[in-house]
């Protein structure tokens, strides 16, 4: 089985860099929304003089997004790679995003020195998590908050993730997931408390959006991002997705899922 290595997510974000972000799915704004909805009820939905760290740059993205809305970003990832292209998306931006380049499980940073950290998609390339988790809540300020997104494991994506990894073609090489109870036990146990669990369908699903991918790679021909509904189909989506999407239910039938965790006050 291919191993996840510091040369393997190198040459994927060079290859990245070739492309266009436009082309390439980001988190649909949900990470960003998740700290938004922090901030609305500890701040007015202020993000001005907050201090934010998103460990796993990835495009970063999300971390532009949160600098255009006032906050003090920062971005920490072990391969340049991916940290080029955060710089690349914050120039274009217009906004200063800090590069750091080092391991999220021994982060360079003092304790207590973030409002919010998160990450999206990193937790599950770690067979051991808890050196992550750790350093996360150590680098967090007292009532600061950590917002933690993985795939959930009751979902047809994990299953095929599973055929690619037995078959040594997963692009990750290798990477696990968990179930929404598993995530809110683990932060639990690390003394946070969880606030907000939350799943994401996404819009259009997996199966368009794989497609597309194969297109755009094999043949250079573009489908639309965002394909214009069937207006039923699409009405009825959003019913069904309004009414069971505010279920617990829910959170066992979506591709992705995370936490809203925050850290005790100190103690005086």
């Amino acid at each position: 089985m291919r191993e996840s290595t510091p040369e393997h997510w190198q040459k994927f974000w060079e290859e990245a860099d070739n492309l266009d972000l436009d082309d390439v799915y980001g988190t649909d704004g949900r990470m960003v929304r998740e700290i938004i909805g922090i901030t609305d009820s500890t701040a007015g939905g202020d993000l001005a003089g907050k201090r934010i760290l998103e460990v796993g740059a990835g495009t970063g993205r999300d971390a532009v997004t949160l600098a255009k809305a006032g906050a003090e970003v920062l971005t920490l990832d072990y391969v340049q790679g991916s940290l080029g292209l955060t710089a690349k998306a914050a120039r274009m931006s217009g906004v200063t995003v800090a590069p750091v380049c080092g391991d999220g499980t021994v982060m360079p940073f003092a304790d207590g020195t973030f409002d919010v950290v998160f990450h999206q998609g990193l937790l599950e390339h770690f067979p051991d998590p808890w050196p992550l988790l750790r350093d996360n809540i150590r680098v967090l300020k007292p009532g600061g908050h950590l917002v933690v997104d993985v795939p959930q494991t009751f979902h047809y994506y994990t299953l095929g993730k599973k055929v690619l990894i037995a078959l040594n073609k997963w692009f990750a090489g290798w990477e696990t997931e968990f179930t929404i109870s598993e995530l809110e036990d683990m932060v639990e146990k690390e003394g946070l408390t969880v606030i907000r669990s939350f799943g994401d369908w996404m819009v259009p699903g997996l199966w368009y959006r794989a497609l597309r991918k194969v297109i755009l790679t094999r043949t250079g021909r573009k489908l639309p991002m965002h394909p214009n509904p069937i207006p039923p189909l699409a009405r009825l989506g959003e019913a069904w997705r309004g009414a069971f999407g505010r279920t617990r239910l829910s959170l066992y039938t979506t591709p992705t899922i995370g936490v809203v965790a925050r850290k005790p006050e100190a103690v005086s």
